[in-house]
């Protein structure tokens, strides 16, 4: 296995590697997702964040479905079935539902901060995954970020007695999303990039409709023309388009080169907050968002350069 591999090595892969064309595939992927956070806390001021977190899964299946039938695609088999729903679990579910519920109590800049430490949970992931020994420098980054980012919350929260609930949240959705990332950018490779995160929305799609019917069971949701747009862009883009990027640049790869590129997703998502939400930007959150993306990008280029072998 190359260093370039995040877990295993595959044969016959879908796409041609072509990097250069990974990297923009990649960064068209990141900016697509960098609105997600905003667009998702205009979107809580009028709609329950179950109805946002599952109705826009169900919209994004929607979609998956009409692509993959008008295609004739083949059908995933076997174990790759598993699989899917790993990445479902992840990105489909997990991750949507946790960031929204979070951030019905806290700013959109605080979320992307914390969220900044995908990059190198994702390469964390990667390395459990592949059975990879990294040096010990890439485990000492990790945890330092992830300390970084545990500090920023508590003295976000008001001082160092413990974690908003919010923040646990956000932490939770990025381990589901690193899990879902991980397994997903292979699968990428074996199913095609758009294809993999269809057939996830696919599985996922009878729990997360029983989730949106649960949500109207209040009644039908009444919202604002701007928070409909916004809970809109969170199903067409967030969930299904941004990922033929994302997924795209991944499949050509390299994988853990192309996976870099997230670490320029918060500084994205701040301005964004600042632009569109008047979200001010603080010292705190200057500092701890540098901290927390420096600790994720050397994270994950000790991962990309291991010592050479005698």
């Amino acid at each position: 296995m190359s260093h370039n591999s995040s877990a295993t090595t595959l044969s016959r892969p879908v796409v041609s590697k072509r990097t250069s064309t990974g990297v923009w595939w990649g960064l068209l992927g990141v900016v697509a997702f960098s609105f997600t956070v905003p667009f998702t806390r205009v979107a809580v001021e009028g709609l329950s964040p179950l109805f946002i977190g599952a109705g826009r899964a169900v919209v994004a299946a929607i979609l998956a479905a009409l692509a993959l039938g008008m295609t004739r695609q083949r059908f995933p088999q076997g174990f790759q079935w598993v699989r899917l729903a790993v990445v479902a679990s992840g990105i489909v579910a997990g991750f949507p539902l946790l960031t929204t519920f979070a951030l019905t109590s806290t700013t959109a800049s605080h979320g992307a901060i914390v969220i900044a430490l995908l990059p190198a949970a994702t390469a964390t992931v990667a390395v459990i995954r592949g059975r990879e020994r990294p040096r010990l420098l890439f485990w000492v980054l990790t945890a330092v970020g992830v300390i970084a980012a545990l500090v920023f919350a508590l003295v976000q929260s008001g001082g160092f007695g413990q974690l908003h609930w919010a923040d646990l949240l956000l932490l939770g959705a990025v381990i589901a999303a690193a899990i879902g990332y991980a397994e997903g950018g292979l699968l990428a490779r074996e199913l095609g990039p758009w294809q993999t995160i269809s057939w996830a929305l696919v599985v996922a799609s009878p729990a997360m409709l029983l989730l949106t019917l649960l949500s109207l069971g209040s009644g039908t949701p009444s919202a604002t023309p701007s928070q409909w747009l916004s809970f809109a862009y969170l199903g067409v883009v967030s969930m299904f388009l941004g990922f033929f990027a994302w997924y795209h640049g991944l499949a050509i790869g390299p994988m853990a080169q192309v996976s870099q590129i997230q670490l320029v997703q918060p500084v994205m998502t701040i301005a964004w907050a600042s632009l569109l939400l008047g979200e001010s930007m603080t010292w705190t959150t200057a500092i701890g968002g540098l901290a927390v993306i420096l600790c994720a990008g050397a994270a994950v280029r000790v991962r990309l350069n291991p010592p050479s072998n005698p």
